[in-house]
This record gives C-alpha cells, structure tokens and sequence, in this order.
C-alpha cells in the first residue's frame, strides 16, 4: 500500500461504498481470573474437573498456573452478544468452583512467594507436557508471580467482504492475502503509536500489595509510594500492570522485533526464537532428566513475546505460529493491553468493547510507514509514562519528537475517530458506539472517572487497602454469578463441552507417541532449518540483535 494512497485514504472522508462492509466485524474476548480462597489465597487446588479438560475445552481453560482461568469467547459480530457469552461462561465457572472467589482485578494479591503458585498442568500428551514445561521455563527466567497478573485479550478483524472492496479501492493489483496482511500490520503500527490511549480510559490496576512487591523484588518497585501498611501506589498511575513492574521483561529489550512488514516480523521473531542467551544457557534445558523449560532461547516459542498487540492466525496441529502467519498471512489482530476492569462483572464493559472497536478501525485507515528505532522507543516511553503516571495534568507524551499534552492529543484522536463511530452505528437509533466514544471523552476532560482513579478514591473513602478492595468486589461479583441461573440450553451445551473436552483428553493420553525428546525436535526442526539467523551470528552472547529497545 503506497503512503500515497493511505494519505489520501486518511485525509478523505470514508469512501460510500465501504461503509456498509465495515459494520459487524468479528470480536472475541480472551479473560483471565485467578481462583482465589474466600481470605484472598490463591487457589492451591486443581483445575476442576466440573470445568472440563484445560487442553482441550474451547472456552474454559487455563493460563500459566492451574490457578489462573482463562475464558475464552467465540468470535461474534454483536459485542453484546459477545459479552452475554463471557457473562455466561462466568455464570458457570461459579457454580463449579465450590467455596472459591474468581478474583476481580488484574493485579494478583495473597501469598504470591513461587512455592505457592502452581504451574498449570494438561496430561501426560507429548502436547501436553510442551505447555507445561514451557511455563516451567517461564518460571525459571521470571519468577512465577509475574505470570500471574491477568489481563484481557481483545481480538478483531474486518468484516471479509470488507476486504477485496478495500483493495479495489485502494488500487491494488497484488494477490489479496497479502494486501489483508499487509493492511493489518499497518494497523497494528498505528495501535502500538495510540496504545497509550487504551492504557489511560483503561487501566485499571494504579496500587499493588506488599506480598507482589516482596515477591517481584525489582528495582522498579523502589519508585512506588506506601498508601498504608499492605498497599503501594502511584499517585497518577493507570495500568501498573503494564509498567516496569508488571508484564515486562528485561531480557527482551536486548531484541527488536520489527512491525514493519510481516516479513520482517516472522525474520526477527525467529531470530529470538533461535538464538541461545547465555543467561538461560546457564539454567539449562534439561537437568538431571528433567526439562527445566524448552530451550535456552531468548525466547522459547513465539507466544513468550510479550507485546501490546499481536498478528494472528489460528494453527493447525503440530503448527507454529509463525508458520500460520506466513503461509495464510493475519486472520485477526490481538490487544493485550487491557486491564480486568475491578467495576466491571466480567472484567470489560460493552462501551469499553465498542471504543476498542473503533480504535481498531481508525488505527486501519490511518497512514503509518512504518517504525524505525527511534519511533519504537517513543512508543514505548509514551506506554510506560502513561502506565506509571497517566493522570498526571501536567504529562506530556511524544509524538514525532514533539511534545503533546496527553489530554489534548487523547481529544484530537477522539475526534477523528467520530466518523468511525458513526458509520458502525448505521441504523442503530441508539447510537451505541457514538456513546461509547462520548463516555471517554468525559473521562479524558475528567480523569477522576478513570478506573484506575476511581480505585484509589474507594481506598480512600472506605479506607481499604488494595487487597481488602479487590477482596470485596471478588465476593460480590462471585455471589452475583452464582445467584444468578443459567438459561437451560445453554447449561446443557456447557456441560456438553466440558464432558467431550474429558473424553478428548483421556483420549490423548491414552494415545501412543514418539518419545518426548523426538516430539520436541520435530516442532522445532522447521524454524532451525528454515531460520538464516544463525549465519555469521555469535551463538553465546546477547546477540546484537538490532539495538537494544531501552537504550
């Protein structure tokens, strides 16, 4: 897509014949949840089996510990429809979780010391034993209390009659599959350039308990003020979660991977995915018999790249997804920059669903060449100033290399995203998404209404620390959910899934394989064959794998 044409795409109002074909994109919501005891302790029991099988149920299993649900929705056009489902599937978690509580916030509170979470388990199938081992790797280069702060998923793609008419418009003579890829990656630049939008209305996470602060033991923890006796914060912090605290990683800031193209992202991902770290050399891959994690990789698949946003396309068995990527290029792009919302019963709102809709769309249709290394670290600090202090009146991001107030630059995205709003809302009388954008307006002039403002208010009006707030909102959404009864039909094919998802897992473990050893060399024998990373590269040392993303 020349900048040409994307130019005038973005300086033009939205061409007739596309409108109709932007409405009723596919939306899906990926939500994690720890199960907690009724004090506050993490869950130290199994995934339950009322739940079904964690491998293989469709919409109920876990994340990196055996504690940490992940609740999966189908992809829907109606975000409302979208979240009766997440609803649903929390209707149900409740009433088979005995005496436990589903936690509400993102940020993990209790006894958070490693021995105490347990890393999640899926059978005795070599599949199986790959994803735990690889949270075992985890474990081994984070500590487990990272890996336990949950977060929401928010997945989109375009309507496909949306597409072909696009590149018409477009003039674009290449094959469509590439176009599609091609477009999406440019929306996913301009996601990464306004990401910080979503952490300020969305944060929900601005405090943190002394037991994650004594078991994340980092530096960055030092910069956080005492709000009492358990509790630590920042003033103007939105979404500590996504901050030097949170779901970051030192060790990937040795590497870039770079957005610009979907060749030169599968180029640098495999890189990382292939290139030893002398550090994770030196725990080893396999101790004494035992796998202590995959390899000893920068990363040891491509899922453990921690970013805000990510191209996806659903694998086939025995698939990685780099090779999904490439050979059947972005089906769909996935946000993982939202917070759990602590006022919300199921962790998101519609309205929230809506922006990020809307986001999306605008992000799509805005010109972007591409990120040099400059640009990716005026991204990143842009995220981590709004992360640690996005309430501050006085901040101002980078845009450019120029200096913008936050508040003025949110108002101008807002404004251009106006249109969008109301080409979803054709026909719809109530307007919904020209709502849902109006809603964060007000939060912008009035960042009192943020979550994550909201949640220090209530500590300081109930005086409550963060643990015995998340406490009380983890009891009442919890009751609620149990309270409330669950329509028949859908009960019946919840338990449906749940007893085929036992059937499919006994299934697989009952099923003979090649060794485990033989399985894993298999999986990765087509990155190392097809990988050119290792040509001409230092194999032991943090490879200079582009510049350093911090420096």
């Amino acid at each position: 897509m020349s900048n040409k044409l994307a130019y005038k795409w973005r300086k033009a109002s939205i061409d007739a014949s596309l409108r109709s074909v932007l409405v009723g994109g596919l939306k899906g919501i990926e939500k994690e949840s720890l199960r907690i005891t009724r004090a506050g302790s993490l869950s130290q029991l199994p995934h339950p089996r009322q739940l079904g099988a964690a491998l293989t149920h469709p919409h109920i299993t876990t994340d990196y510990s055996e504690a940490l649900l992940e609740l999966i929705t189908p992809a829907l056009a109606d975000a409302s429809q979208m979240l009766g489902f997440l609803t649903d599937l929390h209707q149900y978690v409740c009433a088979h979780i005995g005496d436990e509580l589903l936690l509400a916030a993102s940020m993990p509170i209790g006894d958070l010391r490693d021995p105490v979470i347990p890393i999640a388990e899926y059978g005795t199938s070599n599949v199986g034993r790959m994803k735990h081992i690889y949270r075992r790797g985890l474990s081994y280069r984070y500590g487990r209390c990272m890996q336990v702060i949950a977060g929401i998923h928010f997945n989109y793609s375009l309507p496909e009659p949306f597409w072909p008419q696009y590149q018409h418009f477009m003039k674009h003579s290449g094959d469509l599959q590439s176009f599609t890829t091609q477009a999406y990656m440019g929306m996913i630049r301009n996601l990464q350039r306004y990401g910080w939008l979503i952490l300020y209305l969305f944060g929900s996470s601005p405090a943190v308990g002394k037991s994650f602060i004594d078991s994340r033991q980092s530096a960055h923890a030092r910069t956080l003020e005492k709000f009492d006796e358990t509790s630590y914060y920042k003033p103007y912090a939105t979404s500590l979660r996504m901050s030097e605290i949170g779901y970051l990683n030192p060790v990937q800031s040795m590497f870039h991977i770079s957005f610009n193209s979907m060749e030169e992202y599968i180029r640098d991902l495999r890189r990382a995915t292939t290139i030893p770290y002398l550090g994770y050399e030196r725990i080893g891959a396999k101790v004494g018999g035992q796998y202590r994690q995959l390899n000893t990789h920068f990363l040891q698949i491509e899922n453990e790249y921690y970013t805000s946003v990510r191209p996806k396309q659903p694998t086939r068995p025995n698939e990685r997804p780099l090779q999904a990527l490439g050979s059947r290029g972005i089906q769909y792009i996935e946000i993982r920059a939202v917070d759990v919302d602590l006022f919300e019963p199921a962790g998101i709102s519609i309205e929230t669903m809506r922006f990020l809709e809307a986001l999306s769309l605008f992000c799509l249709f805005q010109s972007n060449a591409g990120h040099d290394l400059r640009q990716h670290e005026e991204i990143s600090g842009n995220a981590l100033a709004v992360a640690n202090r996005g309430r501050d009146p006085e901040l101002k991001l980078l845009d450019h290399g120029r200096e913008i107030p936050l508040r003025q630059w949110a108002l101008r995205l807002c404004g251009q995203m106006q249109e969008i709003c109301e080409i979803l809302d054709y026909g719809d009388r109530d307007k919904p998404y020209t709502q849902a954008l109006s809603k964060q307006v007000e939060v912008i002039h009035h960042p009192e209404l943020t979550a994550s403002a909201r949640m220090l208010s209530a500590m300081r009006t109930q005086k409550m620390s963060i643990t015995e707030l998340v406490l009380q909102k983890s009891h009442e959404y919890t009751r609620d959910f149990r309270q409330c009864t669950l329509d028949a039909s859908v009960k019946r094919r919840f338990d449906l899934e749940v007893e085929t998802s036992l059937a499919q897992q006994q299934q697989l473990d009952a099923t003979h394989e090649i060794p485990f050893d033989h399985y894993l060399s298999n999986y990765f024998q087509d990155a190392a064959a097809s990988s050119m990373l290792s040509q001409n590269l230092p194999q032991n040392i943090p490879d200079p794998m582009i510049e350093t993303a911090a420096r």
